[in-house]
């Protein structure tokens, strides 16, 4: 991709991701390296128009904090630093960082400088979400301050002359007024850029390079029906035509009608659709498991054998497809930031897969791009914007043993859940919501007769990132429909609860 390129180098900071999609949100592509996994040379190389120091936990006086050497602020590359990024960028070129009497967290009003061009056209009084035990004492020789709170003078600053510029905040978090609009001040008052990154150039771009990677070669791709391979399949044929094969397992702990609505929305393409319908193998293995990480695994092996053995029905191919996806990359490689996760679509050729090279044409993207590429290549609605789900399916969503019974009873309740909330228009603005089936069951009274069912449990969160996230607020008399028609309607349930937990301290899943 020959796209505009900024380079963001991460410093540990949990909002890097966020920082990267608020850049691509200006239709600027950008990269996220860890800061000390790029050298000076390959950032010349790629001749990025600007770079931006993520935050991070440290301090930048401590032995052994991140550091970057100084001359990447002699290139001539616009930088911005933020949070960290900032007292990082006046340590290093002479400032003084030290720790305030006064600390800042959370909203703090802010008072900016609006000659300065990362302010320009803004409001000179706003809300900033500030995360800070330090702050910058002394500004390094040739900058001056261009924001201030209440407690904190230095909450932004610049050398104009050298294109440096600082902020204390954080101005990609939603709680910074005018952040997103600061951000892209950088990227088009400072950097310069024009904005070139666009869905629909990438469509076009990414589907010429499959075309001449894969030449007259075959490709295959498990298709989950996930949104992620839905997207990768649309485009693999539009490069490839009949030359790709689509294995779909269906392991049948899908969401009600989903393998049906797969194998609908794939079948009369002009492409090698495979269905495999593995219900009653998958069941098996499961019978008497209640361990979650087990399910996990057994569903996990299961379907690589499956997936392998079709395979082996189709003869040679020379390329695997994987919806392997920018947050992938970004988790599997931090730099001092922890690992949040493996991701087993990350990292290279597994040696027993007979396959001349893997391609992944959304390494590049995030979900919402994944999502924003879909509507452009045409893919239908319910499917770009299908919610997220498991590779395990509700085999999760089910405490303690799977058996066919309780997959029904959790298909239909989940299928009220999911349409109840699309009838009151909350399906964009909810993140994620899906049910739960416990194990619990509890007395209830039917008719003037005694029941003793299944307690269901509903989840809904809003979030940025998945990695954090907060119940979502569903109005009452949703909350109301919902349960009554799940009671009325889906039999083996007398009683529905909502999840009010943050995750923190509880995940999204309940297993």
């Amino acid at each position: 991709m020959k796209n505009e390129t900024v380079i963001i180098l991460d410093f540990g900071g949990q909002y890097n991701q966020l920082i990267a999609r608020r850049v691509r949100e200006c239709n600027v592509y950008c990269e996220v390296h860890p800061y000390n996994k790029i050298t000076i040379e390959e950032i010349k190389n790629k001749a990025p128009k600007g770079i931006i120091f993520t935050g991070g936990p440290n301090s930048v006086y401590e032995e052994n904090a991140p550091k970057v050497s100084r001359e990447i602020f002699e290139l001539g590359i616009p930088v911005l630093g933020i949070c960290y990024g900032h007292q990082l960028m006046a340590h290093v070129l002479g400032g003084v960082v030290t720790t305030p009497d006064t600390k800042e967290y959370g909203k703090t009003s802010t008072y900016y400088d609006t000659d300065c061009l990362l302010f320009k056209g803004l409001p000179s009084e706003g809300i900033s979400w500030m995360s800070h035990t330090d702050y910058v004492k002394e500004l390094p020789e040739g900058f001056r301050v261009t924001a201030h709170t209440d407690a904190c003078p230095t909450a932004a600053m610049e050398c104009k002359e050298r294109k440096l510029y600082g902020m204390q905040y954080h101005p990609e978090v939603n709680h910074s007024e005018n952040g997103t609009k600061m951000l892209r001040n950088f990227l088009y008052e400072v950097c310069e850029c024009s904005g070139d990154w666009t869905m629909e150039s990438y469509a076009k771009t990414a589907i010429e390079n499959v075309k001449n990677t894969v030449g007259d070669g075959k490709v295959l791709l498990a298709l989950s029906g996930g949104v992620d391979s839905s997207v990768l399949a649309i485009l693999l044929a539009k490069a490839v035509g009949n030359n790709l094969t689509c294995i779909f397992v269906d392991h049948g702990m899908m969401r009600k009608n989903e393998g049906d609505e797969v194998e609908a929305a794939f079948s009369n393409m002009d492409i090698n659709f495979v269905r495999v319908n593995a219900k009653d193998q998958f069941l098996g293995k499961l019978k008497g498991v209640t361990d979650p990480e087990k399910k996990r695994k057994i569903i996990g092996e299961e379907f690589i054998n499956t997936f392998e053995a079709e395979a082996k029905k189709i003869g040679k191919v020379d390329f695997l497809a994987q919806g392997t996806i920018y947050p992938d990359v970004i988790e599997s490689g931090a730099g001092d930031a922890a690992t949040i996760k493996s991701h087993h679509n990350v990292g290279g050729l597994p040696d027993h897969v007979d396959f001349k090279e893997i391609i992944e044409p959304l390494r590049l993207l995030f979900k919402d791009e994944v999502r924003q590429l879909g509507l452009e290549l045409g893919l239908a609605d319910y499917l770009v914007w299908r919610q997220p789900f498991p590779g395990p399916g509700l085999s999760v969503r089910i405490i303690g043993e799977i058996t066919e019974e309780k997959i029904a009873i959790l298909q239909d309740a989940d299928k009220i859940f999911r349409d109840e909330i699309s009838n009151a228009g909350l399906d964009r603005s909810i993140n994620q919501y899906f049910a739960v089936l416990t194990s619990m069951r509890s007395v209830g009274v039917m008719g003037d007769e005694r029941t003793y069912d299944y307690t269901l449990a509903l989840r809904g969160v809003t979030t940025t990132d998945f990695m954090t996230a907060d119940f979502a607020r569903i109005p009452y008399d949703v909350l109301e429909t919902i349960s009554v028609r799940i009671v009325n309607e889906v039999k083996g349930i007398n009683r529905v609860v909502y999840d009010i937990t943050t995750k923190p301290p509880a995940t999204i899943e309940w297993e």
